[in-house]
């Protein structure tokens, strides 16, 4: 932790950069609570997300609509445009897609874990694109992070059903990788266009994609039969862990970077099992805890390290 705080000055800039930072990692963390509350009702994956987008998707338009009124902004060109669909629909519209599916099987808590395996992938995709080279540091880490994931998910195998438990494990698996895919591709485009931009096309893209594909699979009258309780955690989920965690996670990594962002960042799985304890009433076990132990110092490993370097 001494790497962490080395050269790191409180101004208030580096003091809203943190609480922005926390802002960001504890409303991310959140989603998997409103998703598993609204699971209660009789709603389904694609409706969920397509009324989460809904309620978030104006936001989104104006913030593009104000940020086009700045005339000293880099113009954006064509392959800024096409990273923005390709990147917006992989890392937003198709990570949170088979999120909410792997949420129908398994806990909130052993979402986030799967889930912050991202960094792991991060290196790993890195290493076979750009043919880096993965020192034994990083091994070790790796191991770590997984051997933590193992435990977890046999904690939830023993108290759940199986195939429930190896489904829902698998499509966030896969959501925690298209976003790593996401991160390891958007890099040049944020450093380009900016975050706070990039951000706002690349999430509208993934709300357009998400209703985009309710009205192809459902019918319409799909969005207005939903309970109270489902629109009101919708527009919890759009406000709370989609439009304010977005934009403070851009707002954090302006001022005190995306390394340090992601090292506070490692608050969201306990932050998720924590909160999944107290509002679903998710066991909170000492092999669970163990579990995020071994996640966490294995996703700071490899995040301390790449500070260093």
């Amino acid at each position: 932790m001494n790497q962490f705080f080395s050269g790191f000055s409180f101004t208030r800039q580096h003091v809203y950069g943190v609480m922005f930072a926390l802002l960001s990692a504890i409303g991310f963390s959140a989603k998997a609570i409103f998703v598993k509350l609204a699971y209660l009702e009789s709603v389904d994956a694609i409706t969920l997300l397509a009324l989460r987008m809904a309620f978030a998707v104006p936001f989104f338009v104006l913030a593009i609509w104000f940020g086009s009124r700045n005339s000293q902004r880099v113009p954006m060109q064509q392959r800024d445009w096409l990273a923005v669909l390709v990147l917006g629909f992989i890392g937003y519209y198709l990570a949170s897609f088979l999120d909410f599916l792997g949420l129908q099987y398994i806990s909130a808590g052993l979402e986030r874990l799967i889930l912050f395996l991202y960094p792991t992938m991060v290196v790993l995709i890195s290493a076979m694109v750009f043919r880096q080279r993965i020192g034994r540091t990083v091994i070790l880490a790796l191991l770590l992070s997984y051997a933590g994931i193992v435990l977890v998910f046999l904690h939830d195998f023993n108290v759940q059903p199986e195939d429930g438990v190896l489904m829902g494990s698998s499509l966030v698996f896969a959501s925690a990788l298209a976003y790593a895919v996401y991160l390891v591709g958007a890099g040049h485009t944020i450093a380009r266009i900016g975050a706070m931009r990039f951000t706002a096309y690349a999430m509208t893209v993934a709300c357009l994609a998400a209703l985009l594909q309710f009205v192809l699979t459902h019918s319409l009258d799909g969005l207005m039969v939903q309970s109270g309780r489902v629109y009101g955690l919708s527009l919890a989920m759009a406000l709370f862990s989609t439009v304010l965690p977005a934009f403070a996670l851009a707002a954090a990594m302006r001022r005190i970077g995306s390394m340090q962002t992601s090292l506070i960042g490692a608050i969201g799985p306990v932050a998720t099992i924590y909160l999944a304890y107290w509002f679903l009433g998710e066991t909170l076990s000492l092999i669970q805890f163990a579990g995020s132990v071994l996640v966490l110092a294995g996703v700071l490993m490899i995040s301390l390290r790449q500070q260093k370097n």
